[in-house]
């Protein structure tokens, strides 16, 4: 499955939970949920995967942990803020880099609409 059909999923998955629930939860609510529908898709879903930080060939644990990472091709980073900022989208690509993985969603679930708060963020796509 190509990054852009699990991402297809995971968008309709995403909008689905939102119409149901609306925003207003914290985003572990929304991660759960998500992991749960995307799971009964039959696709494979790992929460809070440690992302090592390597400088200088010297692999740190510093507690950085992806939210969501969906057939191992695609990281989801779940949030529940008033306004996305810059800083969210630089952490989404920091990422993708570290992991050398090329596509990751940014959702915000604190909206009145999602679709206009669901951001795809590329790593040499």
């Amino acid at each position: 499955m190509t990054e852009n059909e699990i991402s297809y999923k995971v968008i309709g998955a995403a909008i689905e939970i939102h119409k149901n629930i609306g925003p207003g939860l914290l985003e572990s609510a929304y991660e759960n949920a998500l992991a749960y529908d995307l799971k009964s898709l039959d696709l494979d879903v790992r929460q809070q995967v440690p992302m090592p930080f390597i400088y200088k060939n010297v692999k740190q644990e510093v507690g950085y942990r992806i939210d969501l990472l969906v057939e191992n091709k695609v990281i989801l980073e779940i949030k529940a803020v008033e306004a996305l900022a810059p800083v969210h989208y630089s952490q989404l690509l920091t990422y993708l880099k570290l992991s050398g993985l090329k596509l990751g969603l940014l959702i915000n679930f604190n909206a009145k609409t999602l679709k206009e708060n669901i951001h795809r963020v590329v790593n040499n796509l």
